[in-house]
């Protein structure tokens, strides 16, 4: 490996069914490139078996011991019958394999098609399984993931983007604009009160979830977290003000069935949204030295794209001006 390329340049087709093969499966050298660009994901031929996903993790993002804890998880919803897509295990029980530099996990295939968020019937059944998923996550917290709070989501991803990437033109817009929303942020969380911080899938949108026989399938738990329950059911909510009122009370009345939900945390919904926006420009910031992020994201820190960002920070500082959603 030269000294300018990138860790994943590694996973050549040969290395990847060799990966897998030194867990006991025999590839039958088919190789499909899934979409994942904080990991490498691929579907691999299984000889006279259903194919494998296999997750090769990005080098230095998680520790073993965070990585594990996802793990755990995972087979703890799986243990209640939960529709969540759990690592395989081997024959001693373990799901974390390594090879040749590489920290890798094997999962089975799931089917399925993005759910309709517009389904009001859907999103009834999908508040059930994310109230089962918190009444369990609620029971106690992670130990080595982190936590999802201004600091890491907020302050650091500005702190990034002001040291080497605004253009010197935008600079004073965007450290006013992000200034103020990081003031803003911090006012509505002290006063909304004390908020339960719970562990989390931590990326619940449509592209992790496979709807598939009148029920959802819960994949990628990578980025688990601590956090507010709120934060695994906003990214459903979409449109003007009355559509998301009514995708909400669906929401809401499937997860009460079988969890507790603070009202309160509604106020959050504009908060995550905002820190979201900020760390998606520090994520792609961090992995510009990817080949494969330049490639895919040609629009990402360009002069119009800063332009645009920081715009769209601005309607969003009104945003959390505006009254939080409420409940019937």
């Amino acid at each position: 490996m030269t000294k300018s390329s990138h860790p994943f340049q590694a996973l050549t087709p040969n290395f990847i069914i060799d990966a897998v093969e030194s867990q006991g499966f025999y590839c039958d050298c088919r190789n499909l490139v899934l979409n994942s660009y904080e990991n490498r994901v691929y579907q691999i031929g299984i000889e006279d078996g259903s194919p494998l996903i296999s997750k090769f993790y990005r080098p230095e993002r998680w520790s073993n011991e965070q990585i594990l804890e996802e793990h755990r998880f995972c087979f703890e919803l799986a243990e209640h019958e939960l529709p969540v897509v759990a690592p395989i295990r081997n024959s001693l029980g373990e799901s974390l394999f390594t090879y040749n530099g590489f920290s890798f996990a094997l999962y089975p295939r799931q089917g399925g098609h993005a759910p309709e968020f517009d389904n009001l019937d859907n999103l009834l059944i999908l508040g059930r399984m994310l109230g089962r998923i918190h009444s369990i996550g609620s029971v106690q917290p992670f130990s080595h993931r982190p936590t999802l709070d201004s600091r890491s989501f907020g302050y650091d991803s500005v702190a990034l983007i002001m040291e080497s990437f605004i253009p010197l033109d935008y600079r004073p817009s965007y450290e006013a604009v992000t200034g103020q929303l990081l003031q803003a942020i911090d006012g509505i969380m002290a006063g909304i009160g004390p908020v339960n911080f719970i562990r989390t899938h931590g990326d619940c949108h449509a592209g992790n979830i496979l709807w598939r026989d009148n029920a959802p399938h819960f994949v990628d738990f990578d980025d688990a977290r601590m956090a507010p329950a709120v934060q695994d059911l906003w990214m459903m909510l979409s449109g003007e003000r009355p559509r998301q009122l009514a995708q909400l009370e669906a929401l809401i009345k499937g997860y009460r069935e079988f969890c507790d939900f603070n009202p309160a945390e509604l106020r959050l919904i504009e908060v995550l949204r905002t820190l979201r926006m900020l760390h998606y420009s520090a994520w792609l910031a961090r992995r510009w030295q990817d080949p494969l992020f330049p490639h895919t994201f040609p629009w990402f820190n360009t002069v119009n794209y800063w332009g645009e960002h920081i715009l769209q920070l601005r309607e969003q500082l009104a945003e959390l001006e505006e009254a939080p959603l409420e409940l019937n």
